[in-house]
């Protein structure tokens, strides 16, 4: 999956679906880790797994690793990963 990052962001939280200037939709993650020494990715793989419901280990980093956007690899049901993606997607009420 496609993620946009914003490290330092004040709470570990998925905010949602983004588009890119590109076209291409990404899942915005905010986590409160600085981007130093691997801390950000470190949070967001932990954030990921858990939200998603998987152990941290199925979670990877696959390109990104010093920049906002990622590839993150999730390794599971794909149709129980999806349907758990749309739900934490989905708009939130204010």
């Amino acid at each position: 999956m496609a993620v946009r990052v914003t490290p330092r962001g004040g709470r570990d939280d998925i905010d949602g679906l983004e588009t890119l200037s590109d076209g291409r939709c990404v899942v915005k993650v905010r986590v409160r880790a600085i981007a130093e020494g691997g801390e950000a990715n470190r949070a967001v793989t932990e954030l990921l797994a858990k939200s998603l419901g998987v152990p941290k280990r199925n979670v990877r980093v696959l390109s990104g690793t010093t920049s906002r956007l990622k590839q993150i690899a999730v390794d599971g049901d794909p149709t129980q990963l999806g349907d758990t993606l749309r739900q934490l997607t989905a708009a939130k009420p204010e």
